[in-house]
Formats: structure tokens, sequence, C-alpha cells
């Protein structure tokens, strides 16, 4: 067992990579349920703005969040649109981004860890970066992203 657990650290972490505007982030593979297109979900009354609506998805409601309208206020829906169904905290919630990239396995060594900002810039859901060549990923803990008291998705004692 302990082999198999070096090997994976040796071998890289799979994420999935997407685009909120100009910046691309990425999450755990293993949290990703499904990809699919954006279709409008059924609003709920006084929900913030973020949180678009509910999709019923073989039977199970899932709450669907557009990540782009709370970290940057505003966003387009056009045939790029996806959804990206998870697992979190055993619950499925979806989030809405510009557009799916890829699956990539980063090796430690391309994970660096995330800056120290000061001020009003939040980073407790940044797990790191990761460099790709050029490419520059967000690695986002999107578990505690989305478990966190302002997205308002579970109940938080």
């Amino acid at each position: 067992m302990a082999t198999t657990q070096a090997a994976e650290q040796t071998a890289g972490q799979e994420f999935l990579t997407f685009r909120l505007g100009a910046e691309e982030y990425a999450i755990e593979i293993l949290k990703v349920r499904e990809i699919r297109n954006w279709e409008n979900p059924t609003a709920i009354v006084n929900a913030p703005d973020f949180i678009k609506g509910v999709i019923n998805l073989r039977g199970t409601i899932v709450p669907i969040v557009d990540l782009r309208v709370k970290f940057r206020g505003e966003a387009k829906y056009d045939e790029f649109t996806v959804v990206i169904i998870l697992s979190v905290a055993e619950r499925v919630i979806g989030i809405v981004v510009d557009a799916v990239s890829d699956v990539m396995t980063l090796t430690p060594e391309q994970i660096r860890p995330a800056p120290a900002f000061g001020g009003d810039v939040d980073a407790r859901f940044i797990m790191g970066l990761g460099t790709v060549g050029q490419r520059m990923l967000i690695l986002t803990d999107v578990e505690r992203l989305m478990t966190s008291r302002e997205m308002q998705l579970m109940d938080v004692h």
C-alpha cells in the first residue's frame, strides 16, 4: 500500500482544467462526476445571484453555482458554457464555467505553493499554482470552496 501511494506521489495528480474568463483553474479529477452542456436551471427564490437554481439530474436535485458570477460578477451563456457536476462533502453540486480545457497530470515538481496575499485577497480556496510550460493553473480546493459559509450551500455551524 505504501508503495502505491509513493508511486502516485511521483506519478502526479490528475486535475480537470477549466476557464473562468482569461484565467485557467484546475480541480481534482476525483471530485468530478460528469460534464454537461449548459441548460437553464429552475430558479430558487431569494437565492444569491451566483446560485442559478437547481436541475434534476436523474432524480437528484443539484444546485447550480455560477463561479463566473461568484468570482467576477458577470457571465454570458453560450455554446461553450458548461456545468461541471461535482461530488463534494457527500453532496452533488454543479459549477458553471466558461469552458472545460482538459485533464492534466501534475507532478509534485509542477505544483507551487499558493502565494501569500495581503489585504482583501482571499486565498483560502487556492491549493497552489500548477505550471505546465507557459500555462499557469490556479489549483482550487473545490471542496473547501463549496462548503464555505459564503457559498450558502451547506449547513455550516
